[in-house]
């Protein structure tokens, strides 16, 4: 069986299965969060009845990150619900925006908290739930229905996902990175070339990234119809876990016999960075044939450029240099955001290098990646034209519906905000 046909057949109490199949699996975790709870809750009490409880109040965690930092009044609505949910339930894991605990963007808050352990299941109502199989785990995005009978009864009903295989052999030059691995797939095999199947990442080019970049390279599965991203565990991955919980796990790994839906292989040496034009992740183009293209504003931040390896990234580009557009830094997290202060580069933090190169730092969240109320930091208005990090560029995606967003690697955002047009970073590193 492959990787994510074990971790479901074990969920399910099942020897083995086979894709097509649909079975009942029980779940690890389930997470929602401000935009998704109140629908999910409403649903729960509906169904349930008002009195009910959750199967398990240590398997759910409520994570507010879309919709905090505003003045709106309907957002302000969500979290109110979010949070009396909380204390009626007795849940343990609410990470309130208005609390000492607050922490940031759910994907990678998961990962800080220890809720992503190898070989177990994660579910949550947002489609980049999948970031979560970075760490050898089936983790995907459902919608406010599942997600409440989830958060009655511990199990859901799946069908099991054919696996295709993407293998990076080689290292990845300095200038290419986990996103731009990601948008090629995406632009190679179209937004709909994974559909309902897991796209599990091996090879030489997956081992030596760091756990963020994997994180990055699961986030975008859905982005080409993937029911979920995975990768198996490795000794960095045990490590990372075991930093974060004492909760103990296993780790599978596809069989050596394991048949897969197809097998696409990239030599790492023969990428190089790209960007995805508006108005689709898989409209993909070498960032080199863009140089003609002026921007209004570069954005990094997000779930998949927000991390701090991305914002490190990010700062090695700037360092020394002074943006000639309006650029926004927004760290993923609470702890990313206080990493700031300490991680340096040649003597300097990572927020002085931001400030002296005239960056404008926000609040840890999803900002302006899901766009937003008027007062979001970073939403675009207008005809604007924006190069980011996060990880969808539809329309309005950021905000106007008039705008324009392309998608890129923290390296190139960074190096595009230095000329104020989209820029290899080969051009500048």
């Amino acid at each position: 069986m492959t990787l994510t046909e074990k971790i479901i057949a074990e969920h399910a109490g099942r020897p083995s299965v086979r894709p097509g199949e649909n079975v009942w699996i029980r779940v690890d975790v389930l997470m929602t969060h401000d935009v998704c709870g109140p629908g999910t809750i409403g649903i729960f009490k509906n169904q349930f009845g008002a009195d009910a409880k959750v199967w398990d109040p240590f398997k759910v965690a409520l994570i507010p990150d879309h919709y905090i930092f505003t003045k709106d009044r309907h957002a302000m609505r969500n979290l109110e619900i979010l949070r009396a949910f909380a204390k009626e339930q007795r849940l343990p894991y609410m990470y309130d925006a208005d609390s000492p605990w607050y922490k940031g963007v759910c994907h990678v808050a998961l990962a800080e908290e220890g809720f992503t352990v190898p070989g177990q299941t994660l579910f949550g109502t947002d489609s980049h739930t999948c970031t979560a199989g970075a760490f050898g785990e089936f983790a995907t995005g459902i919608g406010n229905t599942d997600a409440a009978f989830i958060m009655g009864t511990g199990r859901i009903w799946v069908k099991v996902p054919e696996t295709l295989r993407f293998i990076l052999e080689g290292t990845l030059p300095d200038f290419v990175t986990a996103k731009d691995v990601i948008l090629r797939i995406i632009g190679d095999i179209g937004a709909d070339g994974a559909t309902y199947r897991a796209m599990e990442f091996e090879g030489d080019g997956i081992r030596t990234m760091d756990m963020e970049e994997r994180m990055t390279l699961c986030n975008m599965a859905i982005e080409a119809g993937g029911k979920n991203g995975i990768i198996a565990a490795d000794e960095k991955t045990v490590a990372f876990v075991k930093a974060h919980t004492d909760k103990a796990f296993t780790t599978p790994a596809s069989d050596p016999d394991a048949a897969f839906a197809g097998t696409v292989k990239y030599r790492a040496r023969d990428l190089e960075p790209v960007v995805a034009k508006p108005f689709s992740p898989a409209n993909v183009a070498p960032a080199r044939s863009l140089k003609d293209v002026k921007l209004d504003q570069c954005y990094i931040g997000s779930c998949t450029g927000g991390k701090l390896e991305d914002l490190k990234a990010a700062a090695r580009v700037l360092a020394g240099g002074r943006v000639r557009t309006r650029t926004v830094v927004v760290p993923a997290t609470v702890s990313v955001a206080h990493a700031l202060s300490i991680e340096q580069i040649r003597g300097r933090t990572l927020k002085r290098i931001f400030e002296d190169a005239g960056a404008k730092i926000g609040p840890p969240s999803c900002a302006a990646c899901l766009g937003g109320p008027p007062d979001t930091f970073g939403r675009l208005n207008g005809s604007e034209v924006c190069l980011s990090t996060t990880n969808r560029n539809f329309p309005g995606r950021m905000g106007s519906p008039d705008s324009q967003t392309y998608l890129a690697s923290p390296l190139t955002v960074a190096a595009s905000a230095l000329k104020g047009r989209i820029t290899d970073p080969r051009d500048v590193l």
